[in-house]
């Protein structure tokens, strides 16, 4: 590379590199946080990460990177439109065009304010107390103003925050997207045969060790694909996923020893999202491609792994003999089709994260609506609980006994990942169009999946969606693979062809 394009490309790969360790140092810390690190060093790990966000920011807003950029960029314009070095330019300056209109205190504050929220969140959790959040959760809403304000171009102050986590989604494109799925799924759920309220009793309940629910999860997991010498499964008390390199994969579920129900779905939820960590490129390791694209694809691959095949009648044929084997007194009768049956009924329930998919997105609609009031100030901190209460009441119908399992029963807020409570729903509708666009191409992949067989499954997601990693925006990367803009209607297509399969669709 001789050319002063090819130059400054060389050369911002280098600062980029840099960059990509501390946030995989970041990463860790992160990690430690949620699942080993003792609680009363919550201020310490504050200060560190805000340190390093000082850093990280430093490096990034540089006007040595903007120099560099001017210079690869002639350059890089004259390459193919899917060159990987054209795509590195475009996302390298992405990236420094939304940090050089951050302050790097403001960054190293919302840092700060992230350990501390997490933190303040556990104690809430702890108590049962909301009263013991608010002013956390006072201080992420302040500074998140003070974050949109430092794009003053932008439509609507929240498209801000969701450009963080879905680039390109915007208020003007969510709210109609979600008014077709509330008012898609309405009927779905008015019409479905209840099966009581999301407090019952279930296939997978009953008395079950912790160590024995690791045990059978772990054992699932290395059935398909989990290798313990790249990855971990750890417990926390809200599951997560987390890559931190190359060959370190990082899974984390919680165990409920009343049911199995928690640690077998989440854990095949946060899988999906180590797979896809784990599936990007290595030679685009630590560079500004080797991170996912969106956590709306991030968590169509979560929610595919979770639903789409954990919850299917194949996966039902393969894991229920296994768990009736390994818990005989509790599970020795389960069936396939019972746990298939009643794994995709419609129990209104208080727990997101425990809801069925008929209801799932119902939860999300209310916490982005309840983001969007409080960003706007149309709702305060003090009166977010009523207000969860009652619009847990008017979408699902149920009561809220106490804050666990109301306000406090997420993390998000704390963390301060205001405008990420969407892009669950954007997986939901992703999961479904790759679905489909799966079946078109390994039409036999639901007997592989009866079998215990996930590797042409696996194969067919990192090729098509993993292993490109930032390369594509989001929306292009779905149309890629399916061919089809996000839609509704193959999610709500997929709910009413399941719902029926499993007699839940009344006449």
């Amino acid at each position: 590379m001789t050319e002063p394009g090819p130059r400054a490309y060389a050369a911002l790969l280098e600062r980029t590199a840099a960059l990509a360790d501390l946030r995989g140092i970041g990463a860790l810390l992160w990690w430690d946080q949620g699942t080993m690190m003792p609680v009363a060093g919550a201020q310490s790990r504050a200060h560190q990460f805000a340190t390093l966000e000082r850093i990280a920011h430093a490096q990034l807003t540089d006007p040595e990177m903007g120099r560099l950029l001017d210079a690869a960029d002639p350059w890089a314009a004259t390459l193919d439109p899917d060159a990987r070095e054209r795509r590195m330019v475009a996302e390298i300056r992405r990236d420094v065009e939304k940090a050089v209109r951050v302050p790097a205190e403001l960054a190293a504050e919302i840092a700060h304010a992230a350990a501390l929220g997490e933190h303040a969140w556990t104690e809430a959790r702890a108590a049962n107390d909301f009263g013991r959040f608010r002013d956390a959760l006072a201080r992420q809403i302040e500074l998140r103003h003070r974050y949109a304000a430092c794009f003053p171009d932008a439509a609507h102050p929240y498209d801000v925050l969701l450009d963080d986590f879905e680039p390109g989604l915007t208020v003007a494109e969510l709210r109609p997207l979600f008014e077709a799925l509330r008012n898609g799924l309405v009927p779905i759920v008015a019409g479905a045969v209840r099966g009581g309220d999301g407090d019952g009793a279930g296939p997978l309940d009953g008395q079950f060790p912790a160590d024995a629910q690791r045990a059978f999860v772990t054992a699932m997991l290395e059935a398909h694909g989990f290798d313990s010498a790249a990855w971990r499964l750890d417990p926390t008390i809200h599951p997560f996923a987390q890559g931190i390199g190359v060959g370190d994969t990082r899974l984390t579920t919680h165990y409920d020893e009343s049911t199995l129900d928690m640690a077998l779905y989440s854990c095949l939820h946060e899988f999906g999202h180590g797979l896809y960590e784990a599936g990007i490129d290595p030679e685009i390791a630590r560079t500004p491609l080797g991170g996912t694209t969106s956590l709306g694809v991030h968590e169509s691959q979560s929610r595919l792994w979770e639903n789409l095949v954990g919850r299917s009648r194949p996966f039902c044929e393969w894991i229920a003999p296994r768990l009736a084997s390994a818990f005989p007194e509790a599970l020795g009768g389960l069936t396939p089709e019972r746990l298939y049956v009643d794994g995709t009924r419609v129990r209104p329930s208080l727990i997101r994260i425990q809801a069925d998919e008929s209801t799932y997105n119902l939860h999300v609609v209310l916490r982005t609506d309840l983001e969007m009031r409080l960003f706007s100030g149309t709702l305060t901190v003090d009166e977010l609980p009523d207000a969860w209460d009652a619009g847990m009441h008017e979408l699902l119908g149920v009561e809220v006994p106490d804050a666990v399992r109301g306000v406090l029963q997420d993390i998000h807020w704390g963390a301060g990942l205001i405008g990420y409570f969407p892009t669950y729903s954007i997986g939901n509708l992703m999961s479904a169009q790759i679905w489909e666009a799966l079946n078109r191409d390994v039409p036999d992949v639901e007997e592989r999946i009866s079998r215990g067989d996930s590797e042409a499954l696996r194969h067919w997601l990192r090729e098509r969606v993993h292993r490109h990693g930032r390369t594509f925006p989001p929306r292009e990367l779905l149309r890629r693979v399916t061919g089809e803009e996000l839609s509704v209607e193959p999610f709500l297509r997929y709910l009413r062809g399941k719902l029926a399969d499993a007699g839940h669709l009344g006449a």
